[in-house]
């Protein structure tokens, strides 16, 4: 048997063990793990393709899904096909492919190649949440792989560029966002110095310009509500500067360990709160000269009152979509309401902390209404103290009344939503 024979099997056979699952769960990328675990002969390449062939089988799941009964090797070469061009797919999609046309980079040309529906790609609940959503852009955007983005402070960008470069790596800053870096090359930045000396984070472009947004100023006692492992966090302690301080807190211990790991690692303060009796701190070696930012304390019970209060809120994840397209078809409307009820909750739980005149930053990685707009809404209704306000920087992005929706489509991101709520002096 040919070498892309061979690998079509076992791409088969994966499928197979996956295909009761994909459609209820949400964990299903550590099912993936599990089985390349079990899988001891598999190399690095060998994982690489067979999970991109996953992956691309789950972002176009309803054109793929019906030929795996009626035609496997119809559904490995469409998977093949469609698949991102890596240099672990390269040989194996043009053995499989022989006779195939390259495939074409819209979204609306593959559709018509292969008779599909585009608007199947997606649940059917999706437009009547996020009507944005099943436009042509974002709809083709949705169906890309997502890019890799770094967080690179300008006084390090230099050093960061030159080191790629000697690694024959290529990167590109975000025209919206210079100090944010798109990896273009399949590689392990956590084997860089660049990566030890804390001077990279990998985190979302969208995610980035949540915060780069909403108009941060130095200085001032800031309180990151729900910090999770501390990505925006670390960008605020930045945005902050040395004059400024950051309170974070989640309920997650976990999460919290990783925000300290993250930290040490670039070379931040972060100071535990006396009734925090979480694992302790990993050492890890910090950069030897941190950029001045502001220090981080972790608390379990936010006291007194803030100049600003980040709630990135638990959420669906659907703006997760590109990078995560298992989620499209585990997320259910459910799901949506149960995520929006918890973020209306903790919008009233941590809007008393803002003092008068502070501001209130309301986030989401998701691209349902009820989640964002909603919500926003309904928190508004509530709290006649508070009122919305234009974003400081939109980045061509539009605005919603209440909000500003950061879509794939224009800078080549995640789906997220933010809304910087005032509350009157």
């Amino acid at each position: 048997m040919s070498l892309a024979g061979s690998q079509q099997k076992i791409f088969l056979r994966l499928i197979a063990a996956l295909r009761p699952h994909w459609r209820q769960d949400a964990g299903l990328p550590n099912r993936i793990q599990g089985l390349f675990a079990a899988n001891r002969s598999f190399g690095s390449r060998d994982r690489k393709l067979y999970r991109e062939l996953i992956y691309t089988t789950l972002r176009f799941l309803p054109w793929i899904e019906p030929l795996l009964d009626k035609d496997s090797a119809r559904a490995t070469q469409v998977t093949a096909w469609l698949a991102a061009d890596l240099p672990a797919t390269r040989s194996f999609r043009s053995a499989t492919c022989v006779d195939w046309p390259p495939c074409p980079p819209t979204l609306a040309a593959k559709a018509a190649y292969l008779n599909a529906d585009s608007a199947a790609l997606l649940p059917a609940w999706v437009v009547r949440h996020c009507p944005a959503a099943a436009t042509p852009a974002e709809l083709e955007a949705l169906h890309t792989r997502a890019a890799v983005w770094l967080r690179v402070a300008a006084a390090d960008l230099p050093t960061v560029v030159a080191e790629f470069t000697a690694l024959s790596w290529t990167v590109q800053a975000s025209p919206a966002l210079p100090t944010a870096l798109e990896l273009r090359t399949d590689a392990d930045v956590t084997k860089t110095k660049a990566w030890s000396q804390g001077l990279i984070e990998v985190q979302d472009l969208g995610s980035q310009l949540i915060l780069e947004s909403s108009g941060i100023s130095p200085g001032g006692r800031w309180l990151d509500a729900c910090a999770g492992a501390g990505g925006k966090t670390l960008q605020l302690a930045g945005l902050l500067g040395a004059s400024g301080r950051i309170d974070a807190h989640d309920i997650r211990p976990v999460a919290l360990n990783e925000l300290r790991i993250r930290a040490a690692r670039a070379g931040l303060t972060v100071t535990p709160a006396p009734t925090d009796v979480a694992a302790p701190v990993a050492i890890v070696p910090p950069r030897p000269a941190p950029l001045p930012a502001a220090p981080i304390a972790i608390v379990a019970s936010p006291s007194g009152l803030y100049d600003g209060v980040l709630v990135d809120a638990p959420c669906s994840g659907s703006g997760t979509w590109r990078r995560s397209p298992h989620l499209k078809w585990t997320t259910s409307t459910g799901q949506i309401t149960h995520a929006s009820i918890t973020q209306r909750a903790l919008l009233d739980q941590f809007s008393p902390s803002v003092r008068p005149g502070g501001v209130l930053i309301y986030a989401t990685c998701s691209l349902s209404r009820f989640e964002n707009e909603d919500a926003v809404n309904d928190f508004l209704g509530a709290h006649p103290e508070f009122s919305a306000e234009p974003p400081a920087r939109r980045f061509d992005f539009p605005i919603e009344p209440v909000g500003l929706s950061l879509r794939p489509a224009r800078h080549n991101t995640d789906w997220f939503f933010v809304a910087v709520l005032r509350r009157k002096a």
